[in-house]
Parts: structure tokens; sequence; C-alpha cells
């Protein structure tokens, strides 16, 4: 008998993988065209570098999720999964290639865990079956596309992945400040993008965008990032974190009102409010925030002030809802009528709803979750939002850093503001708005841990001196 070690079993294996590979893509060198080759090779060279450093997969998608390019599958325009399309971006393939490294290296390394135990585990695996459930009913009755319901379905997962990998990933406070300083940045650069556009009128929207562009998409971003730094802007000791913190905060502002999203505005009041009520000077900032509310119509700039007052100021045209004297836009008519034919459509599947992308567009997250998922759905997607406002209760009261607190802070706000945004908006299926969301929800859990950590490395200081001054 010949006997095999271990290390040489693994040689042997590493051997027989890099000729398949070779084989392979001797093969496929036959068959495509340079151009694909060139994409493989890199998405393979991505693949390889997160298997063996899984972090710095994790960088380059926190900036790919504002900076990366979109193209369409199937039909454009409009709401795109209603006309037979699907839009996909680069950062979809960028975290397939990094979610499936994640996946192997799980695989291989039986002590990493595929998924670490959360609070959110059980709410997210919920929603999940039920967006799954109600599609593949809706698929069976014709009410849904499979396509379109299928990858629909898949970009809700794919955003869950972004909350389990960073929750698998994190350690310490090191790896905490990389990910924000890189969040930051990408909205730093974006924001500067904003601010190109304002010169040239109409609303600013993201980069990479297509023709028409999703001012509203641009404004929730800019609204969750900006609470975060606004939270954490007075805990930072650092003096150059807090100057680029201070920078980004006044760099946010512009393109924010210039993206002309009503939502945005309605949702900037109770993240401001929810600031302002966890500060110790709450009385003053109360005061400055009645002061700026009094005097907005005098510092707002006009485009801003024109199109709230476009509301119910717009000249008289078909399609308009009109509430007594008063004509509504034909923007808000359109996003009411939809709400009407959504509360009837309720009415006809209750239960399990027409499926994901089932029923037609509806601008409005909560009326979306009913019609598409049914009451089951809405139940299930309730449990998911209050589960996320008890994780961040709880992490904020269990951190003891000042820092983390403010951290805390800033997601909440950043969250209370989205819930408000989600009324006029499909906010918590934008994958721009939620991959940074669930960066930033996965930091969350791992806070208490984090600090913890650092509170029992501290205490093992004082004995150590007194050792070394006796």
């Amino acid at each position: 008998m010949i006997s095999v070690s271990h290390s040489m079993f693994k040689q042997l294996l590493a051997l027989i993988f890099f000729l398949v590979i070779a084989l392979t893509v001797g093969m496929m060198l036959t068959q495509f065209s340079s151009r694909t080759m060139i994409s493989l090779a890199l998405g393979l060279t991505l693949f390889i570098v997160s298997f063996i450093k899984t972090e710095l997969g994790l960088y380059l998608l926190v900036f790919s999720m504002l900076l990366s390019t979109e193209f369409i599958v199937g039909t454009a325009g409009g709401e795109v999964a209603q006309r037979g399309g699907v839009t996909v971006r680069l950062d979809d393939f960028l975290l397939l290639v990094i979610g499936a490294s994640w996946f192997a290296k799980t695989a291989i390394n039986k002590e990493l865990g595929l998924f670490l135990k959360t609070p959110l585990n059980k709410p997210i695996f919920f929603y999940l079956i039920a967006c799954l459930f109600s599609t593949s009913l809706g698929i069976m009755g014709e009410r849904v596309d499979a396509k379109v319901g299928f990858f629909y379905v898949l970009k809700y997962f794919e955003y869950f992945i972004v909350y389990f990998m960073m929750v698998n990933h994190l350690e310490n406070r090191e790896q905490i400040n990389r990910f924000l300083f890189c969040l930051f940045v990408t909205c730093f650069i974006v924001a500067i993008y904003g601010m190109m556009q304002i010169p040239a009128g109409g609303r600013v929207t993201a980069p990479f965008e297509g023709e028409a562009g999703e001012p509203n998409t641009f404004g929730g971003y800019l609204l969750f990032v900006g609470a975060v730094a606004v939270g954490l802007f007075p805990k930072i000791e650092d003096s150059r974190a807090k100057i680029f913190l201070g920078i980004l905060i006044v760099t946010i502002i512009p393109p924010l009102l210039y993206t002309q999203s009503r939502s945005t505005y309605l949702a900037m009041i109770p993240a401001s409010l929810y600031l302002i009520f966890r500060s110790t000077r709450r009385v003053i900032l109360i005061g400055l925030m009645i002061s700026i509310l009094l005097l907005s119509p005098f510092l707002l700039p006009k485009a801003v002030i024109d199109r709230i007052k476009f509301t119910v100021s717009q000249a008289e045209r078909a399609g308009q809802i009109k509430l007594g004297d008063i004509r509504l836009d034909t923007s808000l008519s359109a996003r009411l009528s939809s709400w009407e034919k959504a509360a009837l459509g309720m009415i006809q599947r209750p239960v399990f709803g027409y499926g994901v992308t089932g029923f037609g567009f509806i601008d409005a997250q909560y009326l979306r979750v009913l019609v598409e998922t049914g009451a089951v759905g809405f139940v299930v997607f309730m449990y998911l939002v209050i589960s996320i406002f008890k994780l961040a209760i709880q992490t904020s009261r269990q951190v003891l850093t000042p820092y983390y607190k403010g951290l805390v802070a800033g997601f909440m706000a950043g969250y209370i503001g989205l819930l408000f945004h989600a009324i006029g908006a499909n906010t918590f299926i934008i994958v721009r708005i939620m991959e940074s969301f669930w960066l930033v929800a996965a930091i969350i859990f791992a806070l208490p841990a984090v600090d913890s950590r650092q509170y029992y490395a501290g205490l093992q200081q004082p004995p150590s001196l007194k050792t070394a001054q006796a």
C-alpha cells in the first residue's frame, strides 16, 4: 500500500485543479471572443483574490455600489421589470463572484461558518421565503414573468448577502473604520458628481443610471449616508477624520437638495429630529431647526422651492387629482392612482398577493409589499423592519465607546429617514440604497463584540502599568 500524506494529497488536488483550469481555458479560447475571455479572466482573478483575502473583495464591492455602470436585459423604459426587462449592474457581477468565493471558502473551511447567527437571520429568511412563495404562485398563475420575477427576488437576496458576508468578516475597529472610510469616499465622489450637474439645471442623479436617471434613489442614498456621517461627527476625536466628515456633510447637502425628491425632503425631517433628540443640546438644535424652517423660503434654492410648490401649482392637465380646489401635479396624481389600484388589487388577492413584479408599477414600498406578497409577506416585512430597530436599540445599550454610540445614532436616523422615504419610493428594494444600508447594518451588529474586546483589552493595561512601576 502506498501511503499519501495530507500535504501530498493537497498538492495533488492543487495540480489537478490547475490542469482542469488550463484545459478549460484552452477550450474556451477556441469558442469565445477575446473580450469575453478578458472578462472571464478578470472575474476569475477577482474570485481568487476574494477567496484568499475576502476583505479586499468587499472593499471593491463598497466602491462599486454607486460607481458601477448598469445595462438592461430585455426592453427598457420606465419600470423595467414591468416591461419584460431586468436591470443588471456591474456590482451584481462583483457580488456574484465575491459571494461565490465566500461560499467556496466556507465550504472548505468549516470553522468559518456560512451564516453567523444574528437577530436578523429569521426575519430575512422568512421574508425571502414569502417573496419566493408568492412569486412562484404568480408564475404558475401567469401573472409574473418567470425571468423577471426570478431576477428581482435574486436581487433581494443579493443585498442580504452583503449583510451576511460583512457580519462573518468584521472583527475589530480598524476594519470598521476602513469600510466606513470606503463608504464615505464613495459618497463624496458621487456627491461631487451630483454638484457638477447643478449648473446644467434639472434634477441631479447618481452616475451610471442611464438616460432618465433616478433622482429619488440618489436622494435616499445621500440621506442615509449623510445621517450616518452626522451621527458620527460629534463623537470623532481625530481632527483629520473630523475635517473629512465635515467636508463630506457639507458636500452632500447641495446635490441632496437638487435631486428635487419630495420623498427625500419628507424623510429629512424625522431623520433630523431623531439626531436632535439624541443630542445633549437638543433645545438649542430644536430652536435652530425651527429657525431654518421659517427662513427656508429665503434660504433654499429657487429650484427646491419651485419643486415643492409644483405639487399644487402645476397648470391644469389631464390626469390630475383634485382635492377640493387644489390640483395635485401629474406625478403625485399618478402615484396616488397607482396606490388606489394597489388597494383594489389587495382585495382580490389578500393572502399571498400577485407575486414580485406581478402587479404593475407601484412607487411606494409598503403598498408594493402588500400587493405583491399579500398580508403574509407584509407581516414578515414588518417583522424585519421591527427586528432592525431592536438590533440598533440593543447595540446602543451595549456599546460603551462614544464613537460607536454615534455610529448607531447615525444609522438609526438614516433608517428612520428611509422608512419615511419608502412612503413615496420602493426604498427597500433599491439596490443602490440597500447595499449601503445592509453594509452599515452588519457593522451595527458587530459593534458590541468589537467594543467588548476593546474594553477588556483596556482593563488589562492598568495591572501591567502597576507591575512596571513596581
